[in-house]
């Protein structure tokens, strides 16, 4: 699971404090880390599909929907940026 987040019964969940000093202590593989850099970027994906259904549904209504084709477009971009999550710098996803 990805850096801060489990995932139990289909939810994602925060780590605890306590988890998340054991996550941080473990020696990931490179491979292991860019996995993991994946699967936090697709969980935002995942996360703002909804304003790209709105937009396509209501025909144009959500007024800034070009930041949130460039917040989307720079997560897909982040692994050809980043290559694990030690130095991952994420977007912010725009205002609602």
């Amino acid at each position: 699971m990805a850096n801060g987040y489990k995932q139990i019964d289909g939810k994602i969940i925060q780590l605890t404090d306590e988890e998340q000093k054991e996550f941080e202590s473990r020696d990931f593989s490179d491979a292991k880390k860019l996995s993991m850099l994946r699967y936090d970027r697709d969980r935002l994906l995942k996360q703002s599909d909804w304003i790209v259904i709105k937009e396509r549904e209501e025909g144009g209504s959500v007024s800034n929907f070009a930041d949130w084709k460039t917040y989307r477009q720079a997560l897909r971009d982040i692994t050809k940026t980043y290559k694990t999550l030690d130095t991952v710098k994420w977007p912010t996803a725009p205002s609602e």
